[in-house]
């Protein structure tokens, strides 16, 4: 036997109580949640209504800190590179995916730099054209695009534009925004817009939108008089926003557990349900390790997607 193995054995023991001590003390003080999105944006809305609740359970403040810039990247890369003990995280988003194949060169790995701790919940994507567009349905907008191949413009928060696009087989061209998209659209230089129904809520009533659906299977209750993607005859196009939280890889699992099941006990209570149906967000509760396979999933379907929709990396 080697003599070193003794030696290995006592370092991992010592390294696992360690983390022990760590998450019996854990949290200490407030902890840091990174938002990579502008406020206003579906992740930072859905966020600051989540961690308000989720504090009171951690019994430390939870307190939001957004960091916006280059389409996410700027707020995922201090997180990825942060110390894994439990005072930072990140608010993450279905725009993990989106920017593993919109970037050829990230500086994280989102799979590898980041442990998905819980969902806060999903949203459907409203799809909305401005007034000038004279769309009323879906069917107004894929009209016209046959009608005219190449000549309409759209926006896409996440990739439901991308998912009409190949199941109406329509030929439109994609204007990527970092920020910004809704305006356009609003002020008529855009045809159209998918954007998460919690960003959208706010400018619904401005006058200068039509929704023609929303992405989901079914209507929702916010927007009852929405028909779905479904029913506007495009299942392919179905796509729901999700919104959860992360953590930098290596941060101990009992710190993660901690979180997730705070997190879990605050999405139950019927206020915070009541908060969030009026963002169109439906909790969606799941394991710790449900969510990873979840966030797994959905980067890999999204990195799926782009190949069948032939997007080529931005830079």
């Amino acid at each position: 036997m080697s003599l070193l193995r003794p030696f290995a054995a006592i370092g991992a023991a010592v390294l696992f109580a360690a983390a022990s001590a760590q998450a019996d003390n854990w949290p200490a003080r407030p902890i840091r949640v990174i938002s990579p999105f502008p406020a206003g944006s579906a992740s930072d809305t859905t966020a600051r209504v989540v961690l308000d609740s989720v504090s009171r359970f951690v019994g430390q403040p939870m307190v939001l800190e957004t960091k916006p810039g280059a389409g996410g990247i700027v707020g995922f890369a201090d997180v990825a590179k942060s110390e894994p003990d439990g005072y930072t995280f990140v608010t993450s988003s279905t725009s993990l995916g989106t920017g593993s194949v919109l970037h050829r060169h990230l500086p994280y790995d989102p799979v590898k730099d980041f442990v998905p701790v819980v969902m806060f919940g999903v949203q459907p994507n409203v799809l909305v054209a401005s007034k000038e567009s004279g769309f009323k349905t879906v069917a107004d907008l894929v009209a016209a695009a046959r009608a005219k191949p190449g000549a309409l413009t759209f926006a896409s928060a996440g990739m439901a534009g991308e998912r009409l696009r190949l199941a109406a087989n329509i030929d439109v061209r994609h204007v990527p925004f970092r920020d910004g998209g809704l305006t356009e659209v609003m002020a008529g230089r855009i045809d159209y817009y998918f954007i998460p129904l919690a960003a959208a809520a706010s400018a619904l009533g401005s006058g200068k939108l039509t929704v023609l659906a929303v992405s989901s299977p079914k209507r929702v209750a916010l927007l009852p008089d929405a028909p779905s993607i479904v029913e506007s005859g495009y299942p392919n196009a179905v796509f729901r926003f999700w919104v959860g939280l992360s953590a930098p890889a290596r941060t101990p699992a009992a710190i993660i557990n901690k979180v997730h099941d705070a997190t879990e006990k605050a999405l139950q209570d019927p206020g915070l349900k009541e908060r969030l149906a009026k963002l169109g967000v439906e909790p969606e509760p799941m394991s710790v390790d449900a969510f990873g396979k979840y966030v797994r999933d959905d980067i890999a379907g999204t990195a799926e997607l782009a190949k069948q929709a032939h997007i080529e990396p931005l830079d």
